[in-house]
């Protein structure tokens, strides 16, 4: 099987942890310690959160300032737009914030939310029923 694991530097991984668990993601023990913790979004989908230390051991680039800047943005899909909501309120309660307001594009409705290092995460669900048919040409 096929996985894929996301690598972030945090500057407090307890509260981190705290933060991906509201969203939905549970801890793997097996692949952590005080300096990083796996944590599971589906059977093949991880998030590594990772101190300063321990991530800056991986890589000899300085490590992004990701409050004002931005590296990358990640996505996790989910079965509603309810869910959405939830999975989005359970992080800014966690501390998280949200940068803009919930983009709908008809078939897709998105929300963005950023943790407590700036990293930004898009939840969002897509009606593969209401995708506009394009011929090619």
């Amino acid at each position: 099987m096929k996985q894929v694991f996301i690598n972030l530097a945090v500057k407090d991984v307890e509260r981190s942890m705290h933060f991906y668990t509201q969203l939905g993601f549970t801890v793997n023990p097996q692949f952590s310690d005080d300096q990083a913790k796996c944590m599971i979004w589906s059977e093949g989908i991880f998030l590594m959160i990772m101190s300063h230390e321990k991530f800056g051991s991986f890589t000899s680039k300085p490590i992004a300032d990701t409050k004002s800047s931005i590296a990358a943005l990640f996505a996790l899909s989910v079965e509603s737009v309810d869910q959405i909501n939830d999975t989005v309120e359970k992080g800014l309660n966690a501390g998280g914030t949200e940068p803009m307001p919930m983009m709908d594009y008809g078939f897709m409705q998105l929300r963005k939310i950023e943790d407590y290092d700036g990293h930004t995460w898009e939840v969002f669900f897509m009606d593969m029923a209401k995708i506009p048919n394009q011929e090619c040409p």
